[in-house]
């Protein structure tokens, strides 16, 4: 028997039922890799970002979320590069399915015992979100821009609802806006810290104040 559509499993009903010692045997999801691209450039080398945007409460399933990040990391590696960007998938499918097997062959009416059992076994993992939720992120210089844009466009073709795209103001990861970035880059007040930056601040030992 194959999988179910998704539309079965689109909208988000009651608590999150997720894998525990109590609800075992439950299938791995597809999606494995969340950052992919060129990881380890620091935030200085990719000033633009992304991102696609949820504008509906609903369920996204781990395949879905696979195939968004295939097709955008072949359409962008493709056009510029493999190592021209950074991906980040937002969402982690936590939420376990269940479904309820019935016998379908010539025959299975005689079969078919109804309600027994009907909770249902562990079939697959979806993530849930909300509107205004973020699903991927993507960062890349200002030059690839329009490649990073049409690989979301393509992106969001892989899931159910709306999604919309948008232009961060923000530099790259980071959480300074790109005027605000500049001017403590020029003051020496922000240090590297991988993807991300950290703040100097005014506290501390004197000596260090002083010497800075």
């Amino acid at each position: 028997m194959g999988r179910r559509p998704a539309r079965c499993y689109r909208w988000c009903h009651g608590k999150s039922y997720i894998k525990s010692r109590y609800c075992r045997g439950v299938p791995d999801a597809k999606i494995r890799i969340f950052d992919l691209g060129r990881k380890k450039a620091g935030a200085d080398e990719f000033p633009f970002c992304a991102h696609l945007i949820s504008n509906e409460i609903e369920q996204l399933s781990s395949e879905a979320l696979e195939a968004g990040r295939i097709c955008c990391n072949k359409y962008i590696t493709k056009l510029s590069g493999k190592d021209s960007f950074h991906m980040r998938v937002r969402v982690h499918p936590y939420h376990v399915l269940r479904i309820n097997k019935m016998l379908s062959c010539a025959g299975a009416d005689r079969l078919q015992t109804g309600m027994r059992g009907a909770f249902g076994k562990p079939t697959g993992l979806v993530a849930r979100v909300k509107i205004g939720q973020i699903i991927f992120s993507i960062r890349s210089k200002d030059n690839n821009s329009a490649h990073v844009l049409e690989a979301l466009r393509r992106a969001s073709y892989k899931f159910p609802g709306q999604q919309k795209i948008v232009v961060s103001k923000k530099w790259g990861f980071t959480r300074f806006n790109r005027e605000e970035y500049v001017d403590l880059k020029q003051k020496g007040r922000i240090a590297p810290d991988g993807s991300f930056v950290k703040l100097i601040r005014a506290h501390g030992p004197l000596p260090k104040a002083v010497s800075a």
